[in-house]
């Protein structure tokens, strides 16, 4: 059975250089890389990634860990992530714990490289602790310290709200998001911010868990504002709003706009609906990438990263 150093030795190169070339991690010049992997070929020479990784100290395994399975936001992040993971060598996980189950956390240091936290709750000592075990990145969170990357989506709902003020509404609902949740905070003070800049009167509802249920059952609390549009926190939370108010009676977007994401305008034929367009893949890849460059030893911790959010109208 040919080893990495029969390799190294048909292709005339070092075994560490031979092991980066196959491993994909480090710089190695094409040539080099082209020769190595042609040796590999002739020879069958398989790398063996279980042993590469436990040889570095590695399980070659990274955790995403999400509070929940009932927001379906994560489930492109998780996607995202997924797929960048697979292209630097490292095999997923999912998780579900909130940051108030240390003991869990602590479970998983042991069996993974690195942490990806989505959208922890709770104070920023308990996740900063939660998270100490093992390289983290946070996503959709920022903690000073702590790599993190968000979805400006703060934005992109102040964006918005202005806009429907300029449209003519007066009377504006924000549905808010889950209770501790740091993306809330920071979309209901843009939202606010944006309301009393346009003079438009704002009412804020929840906090709501970003489900369809919730949606459905905030539904009366909306009609009873008199109120023209509304800014869900959550896609899911809109969906269950657009269905209850279709029971209800009330024409959206005619009797009452409901903002969305694109692709939910697209499968209800809505129109003259505007939406806010988060990339969650891209936000995945990114959180991933960042990992990545901790565990080579390319970053420093705390590094920062905001992707802008589109708004359509």
């Amino acid at each position: 059975m040919s080893t990495l150093s029969d390799v190294a030795a048909v292709a005339g190169v070092s075994k560490a250089t031979a092991s980066r070339a196959l491993n994909g991690r480090g710089l190695v010049a094409p040539e080099t890389a082209g020769r190595v992997l042609a040796a590999a070929a002739r020879l069958g020479f398989v790398p063996n990634r279980a042993a590469r990784e436990l040889a570095r100290g590695r399980s070659g395994i990274i955790a995403i860990v999400v509070p929940t399975l009932d927001n379906t936001f994560f489930t492109p992040i998780i996607a995202g992530a997924q797929a960048r993971a697979e292209e630097a060598g490292f095999q997923l996980t999912v998780a579900v714990h909130g940051p108030d189950a240390p003991g869990a956390f602590a479970r998983l240091a042991s069996q993974v490289d690195g942490f990806l936290v989505v959208a922890p709750r709770g104070s920023d000592t308990l996740v900063v602790g939660t998270s100490a075990a093992k390289p983290a990145v946070l996503v959709d969170r920022e903690i000073d310290g702590m790599t993190s990357v968000v979805a400006d989506t703060a934005a992109a709902f102040g964006t918005l709200t202005t806009w429907l003020a300029t449209k003519g509404h007066e009377r504006i609902v924000y549905v808010g998001g889950p209770e501790g949740s740091w993306q809330d905070r920071q979309r209901t003070a843009a939202v606010q911010d944006a309301a009393r800049r346009a003079g438009a009167e704002l009412t804020v509802l929840g906090p709501c868990p970003a489900t369809f249920a919730a949606g459905v059952e905030v539904t009366a609390a909306v009609v009873e504002t008199g109120a023209t549009a509304v800014v869900p926190y959550a896609t899911s939370i809109g969906i269950g709003l657009l269905l209850a108010l279709g029971t209800r009676g009330v024409e959206v977007p005619r009797d009452l706009v409901v903002s969305t994401e694109p692709r939910v305008i697209e499968a209800l034929g809505l129109e003259h609906t505007p939406a806010i367009d988060v990339d969650g893949e891209e936000l995945g890849r990114t959180a991933m990438d960042l990992l990545a460059r901790q565990l080579d030893g390319q970053d420093e911790p705390g590094r920062q990263v905001r992707l802008a959010v589109p708004v359509r109208g």
